[in-house]
């Protein structure tokens, strides 16, 4: 890649995020090259992991082109803040993504961290997720799933699961199906008994506060970067997107862009 002026800014952004130092005044200089108007311009990618690899409607190049589409400055992703750092340092120096949880999401080894070596965007940290959690939740779910007092939560949950893919109907990894309405109703109708039963006994890995902990991760890295014009994207599984868009919607200091356009 190329030194340029907005290369050399975002390198500056890029090493604020891992030290925890405040980003105002490094994205400063940006504003110059951005509307007037300092409003982040935000789209909300939804992915569908490993899926990627197998799809032709979804597929790893049909994601690339779409985030080269968007145009980002910022890159917010499902990535733990205590992993992104490994994570930059592994790809800065051997050119793959190898820390463990990062390199499970073919979106980020595969597309994200090769295209911002190219483009010169910052990849920042959103994901709520620790290992802790995962590890408690499958034990959870497990009790709860042997559980004969429970049995019909159980079953409604999975009739759920059911009724999500009978209604998905074979458009589950199309892109441009994916990023509507119509899809986000769908994976909350899914997602419901799951949210209704299991909340209070899954704690930080039910369905309200996971997505309640990347929503504030990602107010956090758009906070970070408030009234500078820039482009972001947040990239997520795509059944996390219609909790984001719900939780972005009220933002003044932001512009939620319609991302099945990237599709086009």
């Amino acid at each position: 890649m190329s030194f340029t002026r907005r290369s050399a800014i975002l390198g500056s952004l890029s090493a604020a995020t891992i030290t925890g130092l405040p980003l105002t005044g490094v994205l400063g200089g940006c504003a110059a090259a951005r509307p007037a108007t300092g409003t982040t311009r935000l789209h909300v990618l939804g992915a569908i992991h490993s899926t990627h690899r197998k799809s032709t409607k979804y597929s790893l190049g049909v994601l690339r082109e779409a985030v080269r589409r968007s145009q980002p400055d910022v890159v917010i992703t499902e990535i733990p803040p205590d992993r992104i750092a490994a994570a930059k340092q592994g790809f800065a120096q051997t050119g793959k993504v190898t820390e463990p949880r990062t390199k499970v999401f073919p979106e980020y080894t595969d597309v994200v961290f090769p295209l911002s070596a190219e483009l010169g965007f910052d990849i920042v940290a959103g994901a709520g997720w620790t290992s802790e959690i995962a590890s408690n939740r499958g034990k959870d779910l497990k009790r709860i799933e042997n559980d004969p007092a429970r049995a019909d939560q159980w079953a409604q949950h999975l009739a759920a699961r059911r009724r999500y893919s009978a209604e998905l109907a074979g458009r589950g990894d199309d892109p441009k199906f994916i990023h509507t309405q119509e899809y986000d109703a769908i994976v909350e109708r899914a997602q419901t008994p799951y949210q209704r039963y299991f909340d209070a006994d899954l704690g930080p890995g039910g369905w309200t506060q996971i997505n309640r902990a990347h929503t504030d991760l990602i107010q956090v890295a758009l906070d970070n970067i408030k009234g500078q014009g820039l482009n972001a994207l947040v990239t997520f599984g795509s059944w996390h997107k219609y909790m984001i868009l719900r939780a972005l919607a009220s933002r003044s200091d932001v512009e939620l862009l319609d991302a099945q356009q990237l599709f086009d």
